[in-house]
């Protein structure tokens, strides 16, 4: 059991990380910018000049909304609503959350009002290759706005983008006009992000987890985005409820709104959400269009609450287990795919 000296000792430490992102939370809350029209906040995506929109659409996502009609009205609602950055990747669904998105974007204009970004999940030349031609085709578009590395979730990864002739084909890729920016995800280990942006490439973007629980364990927000600001890498969060709605949700009493909240008060550019219903879009637009930054103190309040369950990693799977590892990058990594 907690004395009261070791509670308020572990308030203080709360505090004091969160004192310390502190100085590049507020730049980040200070470029927000109004949605004109929409009202939906944007922020400067790192050093690329484009503003986004505070969240984004989850591509992995799109297909949970089987008919398609309706997931393209979907889709149309959201940029209406004024969310403009569109994620996606390359082995969603087996390609078919690409194509959807591709049909809804492909409509009346529709690609021209989004930042639309895609993941490769190749890591040689021609793994790279394949998936960009095939990401381009299903999109129905002549370029991406960001191609990001997908998953690096193992230590070799890094060494294989670059050992491999991967990078070669994105860079080339973007000299050719098909991808205007470069990036990489990953949602398994800080020190793999690290590894990842210290090598010698001037990458434009990171995607990771962002959420309440991670300040607590295996934290990117404390390890990894305090980097990528000094190098103004744009910051993309993901797994904000912790994977899926029903994760994080409720335990400890956390809402919907607290914890988007606590992702966009934090100096990230946009967090990707999971939505599979008009009426998620409907709740999320309206935190989005209502934010207010958290106080240092409310965040160190909220963080406070949740340590004892957050510590261990119990909401945060994807970190620890490979159970969160996409088919193709366990193949890749030769290990045992199951049936489905």
């Amino acid at each position: 059991m907690l004395t009261g000296n070791s509670s308020r000792r572990d308030f203080l430490r709360t505090a004091a990380a969160v004192a310390s992102a502190g100085a590049g939370a507020r730049q980040a809350i200070a470029e927000t910018g109004s949605g004109s029209d929409t009202g939906i906040p944007t922020r400067l995506l790192g050093k690329t000049g484009v503003r986004v929109s505070i969240i984004g659409v989850g591509g992995a996502h799109a297909r949970a909304i089987k008919d398609d009609a309706e997931c393209i009205r979907f889709m149309h609602t959201a940029v209406g609503e004024g969310i403009n950055f569109f994620d996606n990747a390359w082995d969603y669904s087996n390609g078919a959350a690409e194509e959807i998105m591709g049909k809804a974007l492909a409509m009346d204009g529709y690609r021209n009002k989004v930042f639309l970004m895609t993941k490769n999940c190749g890591r040689d030349d021609k793994d790279s290759a394949k998936c960009l031609e095939d990401s381009l085709r299903r999109l129905q578009t002549d370029h991406l706005d960001l191609w990001q590395f997908h998953e690096m979730n193992w230590d070799n990864d890094p060494d294989w983008i670059f050992e491999r002739g991967a990078i070669k084909v994105a860079m080339e890729a973007r000299k050719a006009g098909k991808v205007r920016f470069i990036g990489f995800t990953g949602h398994k280990d800080p020190r793999i992000h690290l590894k990842m942006a210290g090598k010698p490439f001037d990458w434009d973007t990171s995607q990771m987890p962002i959420n309440v629980m991670d300040a607590h364990y295996r934290s990117f927000q404390n390890e990894v985005v305090p980097v990528l600001l000094k190098r103004k890498i744009g910051v993309i969060g993901i797994k904000g409820f912790g994977g899926g709605r029903g994760n994080m949700l409720g335990k400890e009493g956390l809402t919907v709104e607290e914890c988007l909240r606590y992702c966009l008060s934090l100096p990230i550019t946009t967090q990707v959400v999971g939505m599979t219903s008009m009426e998620q879009l409907k709740q999320d637009v309206a935190i989005a269009r209502n934010f207010q930054p958290m106080s240092a103190a409310e965040k160190s309040q909220l963080l406070a609450r949740v340590k004892e369950v957050a510590g261990d990693g119990r909401y945060e799977l994807f970190k620890s287990t490979q159970t969160f590892e996409g088919v193709v990058h366990r193949r890749q990594h030769g290990f045992e795919v199951k049936a489905p």
